[in-house]
């Protein structure tokens, strides 16, 4: 039972007079629709999912305005989807985690941007920079000046994203260039409302076929010798064009006041909602949002226009540049700008800033503070000093009432089918010794946290195959490469197996088929089972049944390229995990081995049988409810069991025998039952103090008698 929309896709219907409430990226989703996009596509990543997985269920709906939606297999297929733009007025979105996605994007926007577009191209990234990131810290803003992309950065206002949306669709067709429009995490999730319009059928559309293909147009090719030619066009014509149209619609905003007009601030749109606190904060804004600094507010920040940036620094000593992330693109063009006119004001920016790091509100007014110290002397900010003296002091009082905080890395889930791989890992290593690790993007990376701290490298989604080409051949025992199925698609299937099947690696592949793209909302894959599957297993009731098994895809396409030595092992088989594991380490066979670890998403598999079981209990049929403990008197308090699973549910509690001081394990709630504890404690010999039991809920009439009797039966048993 997959996650619904319901209400996000009756939202996306709403017309004109209609007012939408909601996030900032369903806002997006809906401006899309109104700006009479032909075609979607994208790959799921945060923080854009949502707009991809509401389009996806929206299908039914936006087939009725001719709109086609795209799952792409990664990155680079959702950049090529806007091809369609090359020669034909069709606008396009796509949509994709940036910076990692852009990496992978990176070819086919070159080759995009190179011949440029005629309907309007529109890449929506969710720009993952700062506090929130769960990548590298790049900007997108680099690609944007390498292949000469629009990029806009929208105030997070959400009538001011609809508008950015609308506008980002026409600027694109009015210079030829696609458009990029980054969004970070608080942006997407910021809520607001807009005044809504109706949506717009596109002209041409699946309702409304194109007759004829284009003509042969070789200048349409990103290919020599015309690429020099598009050199030219990008610097002479589209970038000019682009220059025209934002000033000419006002994109960028300029907020002006009196009390002092002779000093500005110049800033991403995106980070306006944080620039807007922290004026707060030093008495430099009302309430309201009113500043008494004048700004200027780039919703477009490349290209930028002379023009505004002279226009705005015209009659001001001083102009401070808020520009997150380094190298400072922004305010290395804006000063180019300034100085080429002669402009004579002076520019602040990363000399008073960070050079890295998110811009929160108290990094900005750190800033702000030292720019009005030096430019507006006459203003007491005492309170704004006390404020953030006294942050510091509030920091520093609680770290010294707590003490140094213990880690809190995040781990996998509760019943995960991945942790007892990576037991089964840690026992295997005690028996061959430890080995090279090449671990990769997904919900497996959390194992590179404690208690399995497994993983020497990670070079991208998919490439952990290939990212140990280089090592294994220079170890003395055989590398481990882990991959889970959603990588597998997007790029280990051609990078890593393919390669290693081609050179004749002594490689191991692990690949974690879980049935899903788990880590970014569990979406499908070509090997998640299929809607009969599910449907069968509801109306069977398989309470404990695993779906991943019904689908072979993965298998059939190893032994297709050529993978001789192939297992197929249930992931919470720990002892025969650690058996294939070791025998793939050992083995005389010297070409790929791949080890596919078969268990569905646990989250998943809750959705799936949690309605199931309350539907169940309504009708007051009989449900069994496996449930793993500890006993206490046997367990000895050694905690390797803990070691070697990482549980949340598998933790410790005080030592009931006044006579031991070590703490006992416990199993508390929210155990999903998967069975891990006890497989641990069989395939590493430990302790025997796990207990496995049924918790039945509308018992049979002889199963109450059953259980009467076996009570009274330990009663006279107990000593008095």
């Amino acid at each position: 039972m997959e996650v619904q929309f319901t209400e996000e896709i009756r939202q996306l219907q709403l017309g004109a007079g209609d007012t939408f409430h909601g996030e900032g990226i369903l806002a997006i989703t809906k401006a899309l629709l109104q700006s009479g996009v032909a075609y979607i596509g994208g790959y799921q990543g945060a923080p854009v999912s949502h707009l991809l997985d509401v389009m996806v269920q929206a299908r039914p709906y936006v087939d009725t305005l001719g709109v086609h939606v795209e799952a792409c297999s990664n990155e680079a297929s959702a950049a090529a989807m806007l091809g369609a733009s090359i020669h034909y007025p069709l606008r396009g979105a796509v949509t994709w985690k940036s910076i990692v996605g852009t990496n992978v994007a990176a070819d086919a926007l070159s080759n995009l941007a190179s011949p440029g577009v005629v309907g309007g191209a529109l890449i929506v990234v969710g720009e993952d920079y700062g506090e929130g990131a769960s990548v590298i810290q790049e900007r997108t803003h680099a690609y944007a000046l390498k292949s000469t992309l629009l990029l806009l950065d929208p105030r997070p206002e959400l009538a001011n994203m609809v508008r950015s949306v609308e506008h980002a669709f026409a600027l694109s067709e009015a210079s030829n260039m696609p458009a990029i429009m980054e969004l970070r995490i608080r942006a997407c999730h910021v809520r607001g409302r807009f005044a809504c319009k109706d949506n717009l059928a596109p002209r041409l559309s699946t309702r409304a076929l194109i007759e004829e293909p284009a003509g042969f147009d070789y200048m349409r090719l990103a290919h020599p010798p015309v690429t020099f030619r598009h050199e030219k066009l990008k610097l002479e014509q589209r970038i000019p064009a682009a220059q025209a149209y934002i000033a000419q619609h006002g994109l960028n905003e300029r907020f002006e006041s009196g009390r002092h007009a002779d000093i500005g601030l110049v800033v991403q749109g995106g980070l306006y909602n944080a620039l807007q606190r922290a004026l707060q904060q030093l008495g430099l804004a009302d309430v309201f949002g009113a500043s008494e600094i004048p700004l200027l507010v780039l919703n477009v920040t490349y290209p930028l226009v002379p023009a505004e940036i002279t226009g705005f620094a015209a009659g001001k000593r001083a102009l401070l540049v808020l520009e997150e992330g380094s190298p400072e693109y922004i305010e290395k063009d804006i000063v180019q700008a300034l100085r080429r006119l002669d402009a004579q004001s002076v520019v602040h920016g990363k000399d008073l800033l960070p050079g890295a790091g998110e811009y929160t509100v108290e990094v900005i007014a750190r800033g702000l503070l030292a720019f009005c110290e030096r430019w507006l002397p006459q203003l007491d900010l005492t309170p704004a000093r006390n404020w953030l003296a006294g942050n510091d002091a509030r920091r520093g009082a609680i770290a010294k009432e707590l003490g140094a905080l213990p880690a809190r890395p995040p781990g996998f889930c509760i019943g995960c089918p991945e942790r007892p791989v990576f037991a089964a890992l840690k026992l295997a290593q005690q028996e061959v010794g430890p080995v090279h690790i090449a671990a990769d993007i997904g919900c497996h990376a959390l194992a590179t946290f404690e208690p399995f701290s497994s993983g020497h490298s990670i070079l991208g989604y998919g490439m952990s195959l290939a990212s140990r080409a280089g090592v294994s051949p220079m170890m003395q025992r055989r590398s481990i490469a882990i991959m889970g199925d959603g990588g597998f698609w997007h790029n280990g299937l051609l990078t890593g197996v393919q390669a290693a099947v081609f050179n004749g690696d002594d490689a191991v592949l692990v690949i974690m088929k879980n049935g899903y793209t788990s880590a970014t909302g569990t979406q499908d894959i070509l090997n998640t089972p299929d809607d009969e599957a599910k449907a069968e297993a509801a109306a069977h009731a398989r309470l404990h049944q695993s779906l991943v098994h019904k689908n072979h895809t993965i298998e059939d396409t190893l032994k297709g390229m050529g993978v001789q030595w192939l297992r197929v092992v249930h992931t919470y088989e720990v002892d025969a995990m650690r058996r294939t594991l070791e025998e793939a380490l050992t083995s005389e066979f010297a070409g790929l081995k791949v080890i596919v670890a078969e268990g569905e998403c646990q989250l998943e598999r809750q959705r799936r049988i949690k309605p199931w079981i309350a539907s169940l209990l309504q009708r007051g049929e009989r449900v069994e409810r496996v449930r793993y403990g500890v006993d206490e008197d046997v367990c000895n308090g050694d905690h390797a069991c803990i070691r070697l699973s990482g549980c949340p549910t598998l933790t410790i509690k005080d030592n009931p025998d006044p006579l031991k001081a070590d703490p006992v394990a416990t199993v508390i709630d929210g155990c999903v039952g998967c069975g891990l504890c006890g497989a641990n404690a069989h395939a590493a010999t430990l302790c025997p103090s796990f207990y496995r039991a049924e918790v039945i809920r509308n018992p049979r009439w002889h199963e109450r008698l059953l259980a009467g009797l076996r009570s009274r039966l330990i009663s006279l048993l107990q000593p008095a």
